[in-house]
């Protein structure tokens, strides 16, 4: 498609994309990003580097609404007003995804879920590292895919191994992976689905979009949401279980206490005690890479080595350190109920909770059986902590409130015990007091480190 593009939004993605389209024919000099906000530095030198026309803190109205097509930011929600009026003009809104798919011949495994994209994106990507098969990472993890596809026009990769929220699913129409990867679907960014649970399932489904028979669908069978609706559709790709509850004939599950992936005959295995992520939530991330790297038929020996190795993912139940016998864990980037759910159930010491930020549509009951059993005090970190009181106050011994990540950590620290676990899982969005959960887990540690 030839035109003017505009894109929305000059953060990794944006710039990623205009680079990418300034290097095409068809929209060589006709790119122009626009920015509600500030343009960050590092993002501004990128697109003067490479002559590409830019605006920040407005939106040109007029000359957004001229684009031929437009790349937006996943960040920027459908009830912008902007996004009505591009909407109402009939214009081609799509995601940086959508837009670098069109121009690269690598082969795209595609992660999405609720909860333990970024876990099983970052191991897939280990794994076939290891097996010497070239990888791009990219999407909400690593680079830009459409920067990265800039770079490597003349040399691609052997595949692009991409996290992809439901935001970026939403404007993909065209874009198809070669294998998807559905780890879970629980109630999550619901302020952006008019609090509908079914289109956010729906945009997670999104990831199978235009797969055919010679690909493959990866997915967890124990996930209600997901088996309820596999009876609705009717998918072309070749389908491929994980369960810990069943025995697939296909798949991969429990046995024994040894993980088992049989794919084709194929049979891996492997102690779940050798795996170097813990917890139940892990079990199937470690089953959905395993999956992944068999159906590439990666020697046997490589994912075993991998799985046993892999460091883990920072600001997903990272240990910070230990300080007079008492453990921080850094969950920062447990944004929703169902991730903060498996970080308490994975906890073997008492805990001292640090929860809270921006509310989702939170549904707090699900953690209550787990709060009694395991916190021993909240410590409530967040603009308004309504919510988190009506659903715990007398469940645990002590709630407090807290407006700093350095008063949330001293505070857990005098009502922490010897052998507790200080853990840092808000269950909300971060942006009411940090720049994203990034920011609020360097803070948390940073504070650690103080006492």
């Amino acid at each position: 498609m030839s035109g003017r593009l505009v894109i929305l939004g000059a953060g990794v993605s944006g710039t990623g994309a205009a680079v990418l389209a300034n290097t095409l024919s068809d929209y060589k000099g006709k790119v122009f990003v626009s920015d509600y906000s500030s343009i960050k530095p590092k993002y501004k030198d990128l697109l003067r580097q490479h002559s590409i026309d830019y605006e920040e803190n407005t939106h040109n109205t007029e000359r957004i609404l001229s684009a031929s097509e437009i790349i937006k930011s996943p960040g920027i929600p459908e009830s912008n007003e902007l996004i009505k009026k591009i909407r109402n003009a009939g214009i081609k809104l799509i995601s940086e995804i959508e837009f670098a798919g069109r121009y690269t011949t690598a082969k795209k495994i595609c992660i999405t879920g609720s909860n333990g994209k970024t876990t099983t994106t970052m191991l897939v990507n280990h794994i076939l590292q290891k097996a010497g098969i070239s990888t791009g990472l990219a999407g909400n993890v690593g680079e830009s895919f459409a920067l990265q596809v800039a770079m490597n026009r003349d040399n691609q990769p052997d595949y692009y191994v991409l996290e992809i929220s439901s935001f970026q699913l939403d404007d993909m129409f065209d874009f198809k992976a070669d294998i998807a990867v559905l780890l879970n679907i629980t109630p999550d960014h619901l302020d952006r689905y008019n609090y509908k649970f079914q289109e956010y399932i729906n945009s997670k489904f999104r990831i199978i979009r235009n797969q055919g028979k010679d690909d493959v669908f990866i997915y967890c069978a124990d996930d209600q949401v997901i088996s309820t609706e596999l009876t609705k559709l009717k998918i072309s790709s070749m389908c491929i279980p994980f369960s810990i509850e069943t025995q697939p004939d296909k798949g991969a599950y429990l046995k024994d206490n040894n993980l088992i992936v049989n794919i084709n005959k194929n049979t891996f295995k492997m102690m779940v005690d050798e795996l170097s992520l813990h917890g139940k939530h892990n079990v199937y991330n470690s089953m959905a890479a395993a999956i992944t790297a068999s159906a590439l038929n990666i020697r046997k020996e490589t994912i075993r080595e991998c799985l046993a190795d892999f460091q883990g993912v920072e600001h997903r139940l990272e240990l910070v350190m230990q300080i007079h016998g008492i453990f921080f864990v850094n969950d920062s980037k447990a944004t929703n109920i169902n991730s903060t759910w498996y970080a308490l159930e994975s906890m073997k010491t008492k805990v001292v909770w640090i929860v809270g930020g921006i509310d989702k549509g939170n549904d707090y009951s699900m953690l209550s059986d787990l709060v009694q059993e395991k916190v021993r005090a909240i410590v409530c970190l967040g603009v308004d902590n309504t919510k988190i009181h009506q659903a715990f106050e007398g469940k645990v011994e002590v709630i407090t409130d807290t407006t700093s990540m350095k008063e949330a950590v001293r505070n857990a620290y005098y009502l922490a015990r010897n052998g507790d676990t200080i853990l840092l899982s808000p269950a909300c969005a971060s942006f009411d007091l940090f720049e994203n959960y990034e920011d609020r887990g360097k803070q948390f540690k940073l504070a650690v480190r103080e006492l």
